[in-house]
């Protein structure tokens, strides 16, 4: 019923999504006016600092604006990780660009790496585009790092702000570390070979695309420029574009010289779903999901009928399945991170005087480290956050052990161990004859026997139960010392 419920409410969260997405606004353009001069005409130039760029030699493959119509410039950002979502959005603004004959697309791109899957899908629609494609890595201070070298080379025309780097394509493990034995052949030889032969289809320098790979080589934008591994350095938007004034590039079997002239720019936005997908992409959103997924069920499981923390925990914990799907995941380290849970939540109910606490604490911690340690990509999750995590379970798992133990040793307060050492009073006296009398203990009366003779109201202490008779003796007091 809970997992039900979370299900159902995670579906329409993400109906609500796609009925959002289903006919998206048109982005709007930004643009001023000014004055052309002889003929009086206006002309419209980019707000702030982007010119377009209009197609003159137009072919099947990348048609030009219609006549008497302002070509348009697409400009999307990309500013994390090389994920599906980014492959998404970039595939489909392409398809945009090419639906409503734009001039000219450019990918604003800051990025530390990501999916080698999701960068292959990106260069496969960069290589076959029909529109001419920008790759600019900025701002100063940005970088197209792993997987970003390869989408920056697929471009036709490659550029960088000043301050910005490149490199660094060798592919690791998921802790950064070098991947061993035959699989790091196969993937070195893989990512270099799909180095190379971006590198030769754009005219790039193929020798510094396979010293990326194999070397790990990261350049700074000028020497990307000496090297020819990317075509220009621009300052700013306006910069870019005016350097590209004339620039011929091939799109396809055809040439295309691009013009700067008036424009129309169109900025491009990730639709809800992609940003919800980029999100989840996030090795650390999705191991923080996992791990609030974890505590909501079992807050709900050990306190049934509270909902509000299983219906959350159930939510986040189907989110976090639907971001293991779109990450590379190592089985291995989810098993090892299962047991290290399972170990800790046992050592809640059955005391084992720390041992299943310890071990359950070194899985846990192995496991979330290994989680996304796969060839596939360069992704982790912050090793903070995996302590934090650990620590937090550890943490509670010991208070909950704490609080057992002393509940455990505790003196019983119910039932006949729970009057042992009870005090009274005596409401009929306790005879020497019969030894029998009543007491009152906890507010009920008890028939009780002694050894001695007690009076009425005399403070006495339960040393016994027999069924329903007590046996009580007179409570010991401490005389007061005398000087």
């Amino acid at each position: 019923m809970l997992l039900s419920s979370a299900a159902i409410g995670a579906a329409l969260l993400l109906g609500l999504a796609n009925v959002a997405e289903t006919r998206p606004a048109r982005p709007q353009a930004t643009s001023s006016k000014r004055p052309q001069g002889a003929g009086g005409a206006e002309q419209s130039v980019a707000a702030k600092d982007i010119a377009a760029a209009e197609v003159v030699a137009a072919t099947p493959e990348a048609p030009a604006a219609t006549a008497g119509a302002r070509p348009q410039v697409h400009l999307i950002t990309i500013d994390s990780s090389i994920n599906p979502a980014t492959a998404d959005f970039i595939r489909e603004a392409l398809a945009t660009a090419a639906h409503e004959r734009a001039a000219l697309l450019v990918i604003e791109l800051d990025t530390p790496g990501g999916l080698l899957e999701s960068a292959k899908s990106i260069v496969k629609d960069l290589l076959g585009t029909p529109v001419p494609v920008v790759v600019y890595v900025a701002p100063s201070g940005a970088g197209a790092t792993s997987a970003g070298v390869f989408v920056t080379m697929a471009a036709n025309i490659a550029a960088m702000a000043p301050g910005t780097t490149i490199g660094a394509a060798h592919p690791v493990g998921g802790q950064g570390e070098d991947i061993q034995g035959d699989m790091r052949e196969k993937v070195e030889n893989f990512t270099v070979s799909l180095s190379k032969s971006i590198a030769r289809e754009r005219g790039r320098n193929v020798e510094w695309a396979e010293n990326a790979v194999r070397k790990s080589l990261s350049i700074t934008a000028d020497e990307a420029v000496k090297l020819k591994v990317v075509d220009l350095i621009a300052s700013s938007r306006d910069d870019l574009l005016k350097q590209l004034h004339g620039r011929e590039v091939r799109v396809g079997a055809a040439t295309v010289r691009l013009n700067l002239t008036v424009a129309e720019i169109v900025t491009h936005e990730m639709r809800l779903r992609q940003k919800l997908l980029d999100i989840l992409a996030s090795p650390n959103v999705a191991y923080l999901l996992m791990m609030a997924g974890l505590l909501g069920l079992y807050v709900e499981f050990t306190n049934p009928g509270v909902f509000f923390p299983g219906v959350v925990g159930g939510i986040c914990l189907l989110l976090a399945m639907a971001a293991l799907q779109v990450l590379p995941i190592n089985y291995s380290g989810l098993a090892l991170l299962g047991l290290g849970v399972a170990l800790l939540i046992s050592e809640m109910f059955v005391p084992s005087f720390g041992t299943l606490g310890v071990g359950g604490i070194v899985a846990f911690v192995l496991g979330s480290l290994l989680l996304f340690d796969t060839p596939e990509s360069d992704l982790t999750v912050d090793p903070n956050i995996v302590y934090a995590a650990a620590a937090t379970f550890a943490g509670f798992s010991l208070l909950i052990s704490f609080l057992v133990v002393r509940t455990h040793r505790r003196k019983p307060s119910l039932g006949a161990e729970g009057l042992i050492g009870e005090v009274g009073e005596v409401r009929q006296r306790i005879s020497r004859e019969e030894h029998t009398g009543k007491v009152l203990v906890h507010g009920e009366y008890w028939n009780a026997t002694a050894d001695v003779p007690i009076e009425v109201q005399a403070r006495v202490e339960v040393t016994k139960v027999d069924g329903l008779r007590l046996t009580v003796r007179p409570l010991r007091t401490t005389a007061p010392k005398t000087a």
